[in-house]
């Protein structure tokens, strides 16, 4: 018993790590054309480490006050991940309201064969939106990544006619890089201020998309959530909390 007790610290951290690994080949196999799955790696290496450490014992040879430094700048991060994690998580059950002006559907990676599986979540979410709501307007917005053939936007379009939405409805921005590009583009589109619009977006980024619409000069703004993947929820959350962190820290949001 004392000798499983001495190991299992051991099985921890490196199962941790292993762990981390085994998610970072998983996220790293959907393709989204970002390098996020870093993250996971990293967090294995960290692990790794932290077992290095706990072997030499280096804790109990740092100074007070490098430990209390350090165990503070590791609660305060843990205070502020569960502090946005928070926030949101608040904008998973969005609804919208019925009878919006316009929606703005937010572009995200899409395929030879089509839009992505996130992607294909909020067409199909607008798509609902849209039949139940035949007088609002839908602004379908993303530009062309380097690993994609096509503009977002344009592979979003046939998506929802294809789907029986009319051309009339939907309008195109297939210029933006990002979510506030998103907004600000789209907006250029809408001709009248003041205007009710929707924000379609997975669950988690519908409180960044509508803080960063508002920032932006959105009066009447409602986020309309779509479901997503749970198996990359973990990463999908934990990159949604650097992005809120980097846009509120710049201003955007």
């Amino acid at each position: 018993m004392k000798s499983f007790k001495k190991i299992l610290p051991t099985i921890l951290w490196l199962g941790a790590a292993v762990m981390f690994f085994l998610y970072a080949v998983v996220v790293y196999k959907v393709g989204s054309g970002t390098g996020f799955y870093v993250v996971w790696l990293a967090a294995g290496v960290c692990c790794i480490l932290m077992e290095i450490f706990r072997r030499i014992k280096l804790w109990s040879k740092l100074p007070t006050p490098i430990k209390a430094i350090v165990l503070a700048a590791f609660f305060a991060a843990v205070a502020l991940f569960i502090v946005v994690e928070a926030f949101i998580i608040s904008g998973f059950n969005k609804k919208g309201e019925p009878g919006l002006d316009a929606v703005i559907v937010l572009g995200a990676q899409v395929r030879s064969t089509g839009p992505s599986i996130v992607l294909k979540c909020r067409l199909d979410k607008a798509y609902t939106y849209l039949t139940e709501n035949p007088d609002t307007l839908c602004i379908c917005s993303g530009g062309q990544g380097s690993n994609e053939h096509a503009p977002e936007a344009i592979v979003m379009k046939e998506y929802l006619v294809d789907k029986g939405i009319s051309e009339d409805r939907i309008l195109i921005e297939d210029k933006s890089r990002n979510t506030i590009e998103n907004i600000l583009f789209s907006y250029e589109l809408l001709d009248e201020e003041n205007m009710s619009i929707g924000i379609i977006t997975n669950n988690f980024h519908v409180f960044r998309g509508c803080a960063i619409a508002r920032k932006q000069g959105g009066e009447n703004i409602y986020g309309i959530s779509a479901p997503s993947n749970p198996r990359y929820l973990p990463n999908n959350m934990t990159r949604e909390f650097i992005g809120v962190v980097k846009d509120t820290l710049l201003g955007n949001m």
